[in-house]
């Protein structure tokens, strides 16, 4: 394994210790304690459940997230969306990789390599980065509507690497059926 320093800048408050990149607060935390709170979670809700709730919770994040960065940065378009998979791989989920981005027809495929997920729960026989999710509808939503475009987007899951035969996970955005209600 070759070792590097963090690609993102991060900055850290002398007074509060809170962290900061981009100017956005971060918390650093281990995977396996994160990881280990998600899992207890899921325990206590359900799966379907819980990937409900980090679903809205993920979409309303990334469409934030998108927003600041596309102001502080100066950025639009796929770019916006290129730079919150370079930022999303850079904290340690995973690599995500853009294979296809279509914001005209409210469409993308993203392939995530080395989940943080799999890497911390293994092969379990199922989909499990559904936290994910969300992010990918959230981020492709903002640019649209910074771009003045009604169209809204659903993401899915389609493949985890945690599933048998599986070494990657694959998640989807198309536009959603009701194209003018918003979702965050």
């Amino acid at each position: 394994m070759t070792k590097m320093a963090p690609a993102l800048p991060i900055e850290v408050d002398a007074e509060t210790g809170v962290w900061t990149t981009d100017a956005l607060p971060m918390l650093y935390v281990p995977r396996h304690f994160f990881i280990n709170n998600h899992i207890a979670v899921e325990e206590a809700l359900g799966a379907d459940k819980y990937a409900e709730i980090l679903y809205q919770a993920g979409y309303k994040s990334a469409w934030h997230w998108c927003e600041k960065e596309a102001e502080c940065h100066g950025l639009e378009g796929v770019e916006v969306f290129e730079h919150y998979m370079k930022r999303l791989s850079q904290r340690g989920w995973g690599l995500f990789v853009t294979e296809e981005i279509d914001l005209d027809a409210g469409t993308c495929r993203v392939r995530l390599e080395h989940s943080a997920f799999v890497y911390q729960m293994g092969k379990v026989g199922r989909k499990i980065e559904y936290m994910f999710t969300g992010w990918f509808a959230g981020a492709m939503d903002q640019i649209l509507a910074a771009r003045g475009s009604d169209l809204r987007t659903v993401a899915e899951q389609t493949q985890s690497g945690a599933e048998e035969g599986c070494d990657v996970g694959i998640f989807v955005t198309r536009p959603a059926a009701f194209s003018n209600s918003a979702q965050g």
